[in-house]
């Protein structure tokens, strides 16, 4: 079933709370008698991930005041939104850029629920990112922005610099960033990290905490960074 069969198909029985319980409570009084019924499996994590997330892209899109085409397409892309799903979508998207609480009851929100899922939150930062830099531009409104979800999700600095840095592109980015290692560091400790973040960073393991697989794309882009990262970093300091 599509995420967002099951959203709405769940939504009404799903007690939740805070921000993000509202918009689910919200879209169940909206369709009501027309959600898609059918068996829910992984349901909170699933609803919590993706509409927290379209949350915070409806803020992001406010964060510099101008919502581009090259934006739209993107997240359309990202999502695999299905046409007879369109209108199910921007009703989330819609409704929670014309509220008026910020975005940060909904990052926080996000953090309590997955705090111990640290790579669940680093892939909405992933996925932000991605939209972020959907016009080639990173404007400074945006850069703040996904500053203060990544604070909010408790994300350092030097990790917030390695996830932007796997959004530069193979010849712009530096594969030690991305790796999170300094250029110093021995072969041993760059192994290490390098298989620390495949190991969190797998797609697999990411739909069984919950990121619907509809939004996996832009994981298996990540790990595709993260090897050719390392590959670079393999040929410049000669490791077999």
């Amino acid at each position: 079933m599509s995420i967002w069969g099951t959203i709405l198909g769940g939504a009404a029985g799903m007690a939740l709370g805070g921000p993000i319980g509202a918009m689910l409570g919200a879209a169940a009084m909206h369709f009501a008698g027309r959600a898609t019924k059918g068996k829910i499996d992984n349901f909170t994590a699933q609803a919590t991930f993706t509409v927290g997330f379209i949350a915070l892209c409806a803020k992001m899109a406010k964060a510099d005041g101008v919502v581009t085409r090259d934006e739209i397409n993107v997240f359309k892309k990202v999502f695999q939104i299905p046409a007879n799903e369109m209108k199910n979508v921007s009703y989330f998207f819609n409704l929670a850029k014309k509220e008026v609480a910020g975005f940060e009851g909904y990052a926080k929100q996000l953090y309590s629920i997955f705090h111990n899922q640290p790579a669940m939150l680093e892939q909405i930062i992933d996925l932000l990112f991605h939209i972020a830099m959907a016009d080639g531009v990173m404007h400074s409104a945006e850069n703040n922005y996904l500053q203060e979800v990544a604070r909010i999700f408790k994300i350092s600095d030097g990790e917030f610099a390695r996830i932007r840095e796997s959004h530069l592109g193979a010849d712009l980015s530096d594969p030690f960033v991305i790796l999170g290692v300094d250029p110093e560091a021995s072969d041993v400790a760059i192994k290490s990290a390098y298989r620390k973040l495949i190991k969190e960073h797998h797609p697999d393991l990411l739909i069984a905490q919950g990121v619907p697989e509809e939004l996996i794309d832009v994981a298996n882009e990540k790990l595709a960074a993260i090897n050719n990262a390392y590959d670079k970093v393999r040929k410049i300091r000669a490791i077999k």
